[in-house]
């Protein structure tokens, strides 16, 4: 008695399942995921707040999107420390930070990563009022060696490419 073997050559490429959670998750759009996708930001015991953005690659850029909760001294006037401003190339900078509707902030990031292993980047967040109210943001990353494959980014990490592609596009613009 030979039996048969019944193989799926479907090619549609996924599977189904059934939805479980309504009509409410159909309306969502990517755009409205995308915002939310951040990493939250947690309090350590000695008052800063640490960021752990996962498994990044050396040589390469990548924008990480974080939020902490309301900070009674910070409030909503929060900026960038002006000592960081004014580092030349530092390796981890904001770029936007924006109060949130519930309270606390957003703040976006690039970082760029060069050296291979644990690292540890900080920044201070101020008040632009008052200037001896501050809190620092320790940013923490695994960075692997170019070579070893690509890393699984976390929400709220986003690469933006490698060193040399970013590097070529600015001088690129440079010329036009």
């Amino acid at each position: 008695m030979a039996t048969s073997r019944k193989s799926s050559t479907s090619k549609g490429g996924g599977v189904r399942f059934p939805d479980d959670t309504g009509e409410d998750a159909l309306s969502e759009t990517s755009d409205d995921t995308q915002q939310d996708k951040v990493i939250t930001a947690v309090a350590e015991p000695d008052g800063a707040y640490s960021v752990k953005a996962g498994f990044l690659r050396s040589q390469h850029k990548y924008e990480i999107v974080f939020s902490i909760p309301q900070i009674p001294t910070l409030g909503k006037d929060t900026c960038l420390s002006p000592a960081l401003r004014s580092t030349p190339k530092p390796r981890l900078r904001a770029t936007r930070i924006v109060p949130r509707p519930e309270g606390g902030v957003k703040v976006v990031c690039e970082y760029s990563a060069q050296q291979e292993g644990v690292v540890q980047e900080e920044l201070t967040l101020v008040n632009r009022s008052r200037r001896d109210s501050s809190v620092k943001i320790r940013l923490q990353a695994r960075v692997m060696d170019r070579h070893h494959g690509t890393p699984m980014l976390l929400e709220g990490v986003r690469s933006l490419g490698t060193e040399k592609e970013i590097t070529s596009k600015a001088n690129d613009r440079k010329k036009i």
